[in-house]
């Protein structure tokens, strides 16, 4: 009787203090979330960027905006894959970023209609978004209804500047959806992607992790936008996601619109934003088409 009490009591502690971490583990993730939250509004309220939040009927987003001059272009940020991963194998308990580099870029641009989009379940409850799962900022990162999601998003903005060009903007993966939307859109004049994976398949082969089913690959859609202008800006120190990845894309399109822009000394989580106003004045454009073509 001692042994099965002494036994039943050591399991009973086990699942205790299993509980007891993963509460504490609940509660500092709720902490670092509001440390995020703080630090991405005190990236935005210099720059006039209002917090809003907009339901796209698969998930409700977190943006930020400055709207201006409604017969402006609309220029739209989107942030990367944030806080998905603590290390090669275990995900986030909460995509969020910690330093929200899309944002940061947003938060530099002067343009009188800017902006920021953050990915699904970032800078948002989990409790507003029942969907939320790992598998969202994981495998199916950019799967078909994550990019609808963004795309109803920006929708949403583009209805306050009705008439008017979009130039879309990507950071990391969000240059992945900015490509994946550009490709559902009429309305998208030009497409900048900051250490965009452009292409997942062909980084996921080079980290040797494993592929995304679930996900469409930008670089499938090449030939959809290679008639918008587009830039695409790599750290020429960056390790995520190399320059080779925005060179491939860049040919995938024939290149006609589409230029591949190594910056040197700049890592993948780099001060891009410092540099950001300097690179915003390379514009995106086409090279004049030759007769006949």
């Amino acid at each position: 009787m001692r042994t099965f009490c002494a036994q039943s009591l050591s399991s009973a502690f086990r699942v205790t203090a299993a509980l007891f971490v993963l509460a504490v583990m609940v509660a500092l993730a709720g902490c670092a979330t509001l440390d995020r939250d703080a630090h991405a509004d005190a990236l935005a309220e210099p720059a006039h960027l209002q917090r809003v939040t907009v339901d796209t009927g698969g998930f409700i987003l977190t943006a930020y905006a400055r709207i201006s001059q409604p017969d402006r272009p609309l220029r739209v940020y989107i942030e990367g894959d944030g806080l998905a991963w603590l290390s090669r194998t275990m995900p986030s308990l909460d995509p969020t970023p910690r330093e929200a580099t899309g944002l940061a870029l947003a938060a530099r641009d002067p343009a009188p209609n800017v902006v920021y989009l953050a990915r699904p379940c970032q800078f948002t409850s989990m409790a507003m978004n029942p969907r939320c799962d790992r598998a969202y900022w994981t495998g199916k990162r950019f799967a078909p209804e994550v990019i609808e999601s963004m795309n109803r998003a920006v929708s949403h903005f583009a209805a306050l500047t009705p008439g008017r060009s979009i130039e879309l903007v990507g950071y990391s993966g969000g240059g992945a959806v900015a490509v994946l939307i550009a490709a559902r859109r009429p309305d998208v004049v030009s497409i900048r992607t900051v250490a965009g994976n452009v292409d997942d398949e062909f980084v996921n082969q080079l980290h040797d992790v494993s592929p995304m089913p679930g996900s469409e690959n930008p670089i499938d859609f090449a030939e959809q936008v290679a008639g918008i202008a587009q830039i695409h800006f790599s750290g020429a120190e960056d390790k995520v996601v190399p320059p080779a990845v925005a060179q491939r894309f860049v040919r995938a399109t024939g290149a006609r619109c589409a230029r591949a822009i190594t910056i040197a000394g700049v890592s993948h989580d780099g001060d891009w934003s410092r540099r950001w106003p300097a690179l915003l004045d390379v514009v995106p454009t086409c090279a004049a088409r030759v007769r006949g073509e």
